[in-house]
């Protein structure tokens, strides 16, 4: 992981925030353009990136940070269930479409037999890859799951496609070697790939929004909700994240 601060003067040293965040590149650049707001309202956050989907949440137990920004509410009761966390949210971020995309391929009818697929290895973004690849008329899966549905749901897979799991953060690097991959905008942008270029789109949903999460005993909620207002309040934060992804990634406060 990088450490990335926003140095204050020590008369702010014991308001500063470790912030969490797990998604670099163009999703990150609204939030520093926060940090630089906070900044100027005497609030100091310091950012600290980490590379995958579980560290966060285990710095946060272990309080070296106190707040992290990277997931939403059914993949944060996933983690509890497994982890014992008692997290919870102090405000919600953005909503992001998510896609079936591919470089070998113009549709999904061209998709064959016997075709590889790429989805998240975690229980539910995988689980809606899966959701999303019925809806493409690929498999079926067993009812009534949506996206708790796992690889051994699948009750008829008439093309035999193989499936393979993988970290969701690699899943962009997948696409020159797949027929066809589960992919996220703002991932997919990391890696030069058009978030727009998706063979079918899954429709924002809030319940996929990405949440703001803190520990419950934390000292520093009201300055965390501090800077979650101004995050959700600046015009330059929604500004920048329309010039980076219009529709495909919006505020959903």
């Amino acid at each position: 992981m990088s450490i990335i601060g926003f140095a204050l003067p020590s008369a702010y040293a014991s308001r500063t925030i470790k912030l969490g965040l797990a998604s670099p590149g163009p999703l990150a650049d609204p939030i520093y353009q926060a940090v630089k707001e906070a900044k100027q309202q005497g609030l100091d956050v310091q950012v600290i990136e980490f590379s995958d989907w579980i560290t966060p949440n285990e710095a946060l137990q272990n309080k070296d940070i106190d707040v992290n920004y990277y997931q939403h509410l059914p993949f944060l009761e996933n983690a509890a269930k497994a982890k014992g966390y008692q997290f919870i949210s102090v405000g919600v971020g953005t909503s992001a479409k998510l896609g079936l995309y591919s470089k070998k391929h113009k549709s999904l009818e061209e998709i064959p037999v016997g075709a590889t697929v790429t989805i998240a290895n975690d229980p539910v973004n995988g689980g809606r890859g899966l959701v999303l690849l019925e809806k493409a008329g690929l498999i079926k899966l067993k009812p009534g799951l949506d996206y708790k549905a796992t690889v051994a749901d699948i009750a008829e897979n008439p093309k035999k496609i193989k499936i393979i799991e993988v970290l969701a953060q690699q899943l962009p690097r997948t696409l020159d070697d797949v027929d066809l991959a589960e992919g996220y905008a703002h991932l997919l942008k990391d890696y030069g790939i058009d978030p727009n270029g998706a063979l079918l789109f899954d429709p924002i949903q809030p319940r996929f929004a990405l949440q703001w999460i803190v520990r419950p005993d934390n000292e520093k909620i009201e300055d965390i909700k501090k800077f979650v207002a101004i995050y959700q309040n600046s015009q330059e934060v929604q500004s920048i994240l329309k010039q980076k992804f219009g529709d495909l990634v919006v505020p959903a406060w």
